[in-house]
């Protein structure tokens, strides 16, 4: 692990720039999300339908219709400060791995394959949003190891 931590951190360059990466990483993430967050909100009622239908969460759509959004949300905020962005940075982790094996799941086990998400990414395939989501997860474990490098560094 440290061997590919110095190869990514040799890649991405000076302190600047890491931290330059991992800024412009956690816009990307805010931006996502929180756009993610209000399409679903502001078409509740479409969200609601794509989630009743979904093979996998309709037992759960009430839950998830204001899970998910919320956790967006809270992760789209933690990021901005950094006294949380590492945490939000792990949490990004997490959904995107979470959405992503979903895709998976969908593609590869079910009968039904229901509407992709609302907004810009509605017009994405869901093998490209399988693709997106993938580069997004990509971003993210970039910036988490390079976010605890600069944390490791800041405790000495």
């Amino acid at each position: 692990m440290k061997k590919f931590l110095a190869q990514i951190s040799q890649l991405v360059g000076t302190p600047k720039v890491r931290e330059l990466y991992v800024d412009t990483a956690s816009l990307l993430f805010i931006v996502l999300f929180i756009y993610a967050s209000v399409s679903k909100l502001l078409d509740y009622q479409k969200f609601m339908i794509q989630l009743r239908q979904s093979p996998l969460l309709s037992a759960w759509s009430v839950l998830f219709s204001w899970f998910v959004p919320a956790i967006e949300i809270i992760l789209a905020i933690m990021l901005v400060f950094s006294r949380t962005r590492i945490m939000a940075l792990y949490g990004s982790f997490t959904l995107m791995v979470t959405f992503t094996a979903y895709i998976i799941t969908i593609l590869n086990f079910s009968d039904y394959i229901p509407c992709s998400c609302g907004g810009i990414l509605e017009n994405m395939s869901w093998k490209e949003h399988l693709l997106f989501n993938l580069g997004f997860t990509a971003l993210v474990v970039i910036g988490i190891l390079l976010e605890s490098e600069k944390k490791r560094f800041e405790l000495y």
